[in-house]
């Protein structure tokens, strides 16, 4: 935009010289006739390649900057996860990356072109009078200078507002899956107090920012606005005393009036520029958590052992698992039991480096797992978790993430043995019928048989069932034991059950109690003993026969 308004400028001097007792070239006119075409098709030419520079590779990039924060999430431990709300995940990949994009495309690019236009205009009006130069600009440092040492008001005012936006999505989500409880206790509108006072505190610290940023951006445009009544002082003195001609003095104030357009605009982006630093600082905290990582050792066999291992979820916290050393042997069923809290689900979790053992080692087929890459290692494991969690997709596809190379056959195989044809042939498309959000559509037990598909389908060698018909009614029971009956065939098997009489034909129990092994062995020695297995066995055959 500089090229074309000095070719103006040029023009008008050029036409004001009659007044002035000169004669207008028409030469000069049609030469500045000329080269305003050019500086136009130039302009076009930097605004098309501006454009795909800027706002192009800025959408690229935060595309990159998504996806590189997807990956880093995806190998972070799971005790990540428990000192983060999901809602703070979601903010940081799409919150802190959308302001990051904005910043990119729209703030960096004119703060670096109005910058250099300010800059270009000072060097040469003050080639041709410095003093007019000083007058316009002498302001401009000053009213930058009020925007920056405001910086920590706007920091703090700024990181409040996140951290206000932050609350307000993770109630915002509270509100949204816990709606059938808030509902049935009658607590939903206004009685909902705690989302209503995360929305009013984040509005609250909306506006108490953007006062705050509007206070100094008004008050740097004011002393900035000074500029104009210096430049006509030092105009009109240097014109009172012959030291500057009326036309170029007129040109000095016609500038004045819109060089101030620019510098705006960058004490209007500053503060913007400023609360970037926020996302960017909240992103590199997200990225300093350190993955885990190993390496891709093939396991020589299935075999799964612990060698005085302890686990705590925090440092410094509760001890959860406390020296424990014992062996699940490959090709077989192992079952974990105990109460509630005992550590059965923390164990198999260890063993598939959801966490890593605080001291100790879990070792499959002789290979620390500690040593193992986490991905890897999910290949030689499969998970029928009670809670099945179900994509917006169809059917098909949800089975089909067992294993993406799989054909048609095969997927189709894997849900006939886990009787999922059974109700997927009575819907409308079949097999390739839409779930909805979490499979909403699907009863418990049919979501289960879809999670055995996977895992037939995937047909690892390791496969840990947690509670996996712990909620279902009879019918469904019988379903599910059918089709886990074909999946754990010929393979290592981790059961977590509550009902101990789903697993007295395990090859070995173990009993867990507080984190530790109070008793293994089989079914029928672990009731010999007359121990924390037969107690527990013994309650649950006696509310057998209650009723209402």
């Amino acid at each position: 935009m500089l090229l074309p308004a000095m070719v103006m400028i040029q023009v008008i001097m050029e036409l004001v010289k009659p007044f002035t007792g000169d004669v207008i070239s028409w030469t000069k006119l049609w030469m500045l006739f000329g080269a305003g075409i050019v500086s136009a098709v130039i302009v076009y030419l930097c605004h098309k390649n501006d454009y795909r520079k800027t706002y192009v590779v800025s959408y690229m990039e935060s595309e990159k900057t998504r996806i590189t924060l997807a990956e880093h999430i995806r190998k972070l431990p799971m005790s990540v996860f428990n000192s983060k709300d999901l809602s703070e995940l979601t903010t940081n990949m799409m919150g802190d990356v959308s302001t990051s994009e904005h910043v990119l495309s729209h703030v960096y690019p004119q703060l670096i072109s109005n910058g250099i236009s300010i800059t270009l205009i000072c060097i040469m009006l003050a080639f041709y009078d410095w003093r007019i130069a000083l007058a316009i600009y002498i302001t401009v440092p000053m009213a930058i200078a009020i925007v920056v040492i405001g910086r920590k008001i706007q920091q703090r005012l700024g990181t409040k507002h996140a951290e206000a936006k932050l609350v307000a999505s993770e109630q915002v989500q509270e509100y949204v899956e816990g709606l059938k409880v808030i509902k049935s206790c009658n607590m939903d509108g206004d009685k909902f107090s705690a989302l209503e006072n995360a929305l009013r505190t984040m509005r609250n610290l909306a506006i108490k920012m953007e006062l705050g940023v509007g206070v100094l951006v008004t008050g740097a445009q004011v002393v900035l606005q000074a500029g104009i009544g210096l430049t006509v002082f030092m105009g009109v003195t240097l014109l009172t005393q012959g030291k500057i001609e009326l036309i170029p003095m007129l040109m000095s104030l016609l500038i004045v009036t819109r060089i101030y357009g620019p510098v705006q605009t960058v004490l209007v982006l500053l503060p913007e520029l400023l609360y970037h630093q926020i996302a960017i600082k909240r992103m590199r905290a997200l990225m300093d958590y350190a993955p885990m990582e190993g390496k891709d050792t093939a396991l020589d066999g299935y075999d799964i052992g612990f060698e005085g291992v302890h686990f705590r979820y925090n440092e410094g916290g509760e001890q959860t698992i406390t020296d424990i050393t014992t062996s699940i042997p490959a090709n077989g069923i192992t079952a974990l039991v105990g109460p509630s809290g005992s550590g059965k689900s923390t164990l198999s979790r260890l063993i598939a480096r959801f966490w890593d053992v605080t001291d100790g080692k879990i070792t499959i087929g002789g290979t620390e797992v500690k040593t193992l890459d986490p991905e890897h290692l999910m290949g030689y494991m499969s998970f029928v978790f009670q809670d099945v969690v179900l994509f917006n997709d169809t059917i098909y596809n949800n089975i089909r993430i067992g294993n993406m190379d799989a054909t048609r056959e095969q997927i189709l195989a894997a849900a006939k043995a886990a009787r999922c044809d059974e109700f997927a042939e009575k819907l409308p498309d079949g097999y390739d019928t839409m779930l909805g959000e979490n499979g909403s559509t699907l009863s418990g037990g049919e979501r289960q048989r879809l999670s055995i598909a996977r895992a037939l389908l995937k047909d690892a060698p390791i496969v840990m069932l947690d509670e996996a018909t712990a909620s279902l009614d009879p019918e469904s029971e019988s379903h599910i034991q059918q089709a886990i009956g074909a999946l754990i065939a010929g393979k290592t098997v981790i059961v977590i059950a509550h009902r101990l009489r789903t697993i007295a034909t395990a090859d070995k129990i173990i009993v867990l109690d507080h984190g530790q092994i109070a008793e293994e062995g089989t079914h029928e020695s672990l009731l010999n003993k007359q121990g924390l297995y037969h107690r527990l066995y013994t309650i649950q055959q006696e509310s057998l026969g209650w009723s209402v």
